[in-house]
């Protein structure tokens, strides 16, 4: 995936808050991996639940990729994102119908989503790229999709109903000699804002969500492994150890891997956050008293 696409449908998904936007993706399709070159965003309505292509979204694309086309450029529309904002990448039950229906139309095809709150929150894109098992096909136990972690509880129902549906590509980037100067320019004009961003501050209310959706996982998961009769003491520790290899020492494992990332991406915030203020705080200090001095100065002038 280029750089320029990436930063394109970042923009587009951080844009769109806590509503799912969506948008298509050009470029081509190289042996067994899919290149893409560039995106474009769609005119859709969206709810913080789902997305849907409607009637304008359709004419909007038919008229852009017949605009693109006369243009000269040979990109084809390879696949198309959408944003899941601040509950991870992964598949919905409508998600999976749209990419069934579009890989069998318009193959070649990919399902990309991308998480905007994560992104701006850790710092790195959060992204995933799918593609659908033929209808029928029923995959071994061992080819899991996506990893439970992160997900939160209010998704975990739609996540586990339609896990065995798709599957995951690896998703690695390039950037071309255009990329590379679009990006120098856009660092250019805004370096300044992303050097004064702090996740921390940005993004309080969603390492909040996240600490009561790990907070309630592992209560859960604590309740399902006394109901079992799993061997815990009241008052002591609840590790995955204390229980046995079974569906519940999984939740509890999975549970406790949410709380150890978030701890790791809530510490990395916050030493973002103190560096940059004993970094600016220093600066002011310094404009003070230099500017207390030229006053200073200039009172020692008067009288002279």
């Amino acid at each position: 995936m280029s750089a320029l696409a990436l930063m394109k449908m970042n923009a587009h998904c951080k844009r769109g808050g806590h509503i799912e936007v969506m948008g298509m993706v050009q470029g081509y399709a190289s042996g067994d991996a899919f290149v893409v070159t560039d995106a474009f965003e769609l005119p859709v309505e969206g709810t913080e639940t789902r997305v849907n292509a409607q009637a304008e979204a359709n004419e909007y694309m038919v008229a852009y990729t017949q605009a693109f086309e006369a243009s000269g450029r040979k990109e084809k529309v390879v696949g198309w994102y959408h944003s899941h904002p601040g509950y991870g990448c992964w598949m919905s039950g409508i998600d999976v119908n749209t990419q069934q229906l579009n890989q069998r139309h318009f193959e070649p095809f990919v399902a990309l989503v991308i998480d905007p709150l994560r992104t701006s929150a850790t710092g790195k894109v959060e992204i995933g790229a799918f593609r659908t098992y033929p209808e029928g096909y029923t995959p071994p136990n061992e080819a899991a999709t996506s990893s439970k972690q992160g997900v939160p509880s209010n998704k975990m129902e739609d996540f586990g109903a339609h896990a065995n549906q798709y599957y995951s590509l690896e998703v690695s980037f390039f950037k071309s000699s255009l990329d590379a100067r679009t990006l120098d320019n856009v660092s250019a004009r805004y370096w300044v804002n992303m050097l004064d961003s702090s996740p921390w501050s940005t993004n309080e209310k969603l390492f909040e969500s996240w600490m009561t959706d790990v907070e309630e996982k592992l209560e859960r998961a604590e309740k399902t492994l006394i109901r079992g009769g799993a061997p815990h003491a009241r008052g002591s520790a609840l590790t995955p150890s204390t229980a046995s290899n079974g569906p519940d020492a999984s939740a509890l494992a999975s549970a406790t891997r949410d709380a150890v990332a978030l701890a790791i991406e809530q510490s990395k915030a916050f030493a973002s956050y103190a560096v940059k203020r004993a970094l600016f705080d220093a600066a002011r200090t310094v404009d003070a008293r230099r500017s207390d001095e030229a006053d200073e100065a200039m009172h020692t002038d008067a009288h002279a």
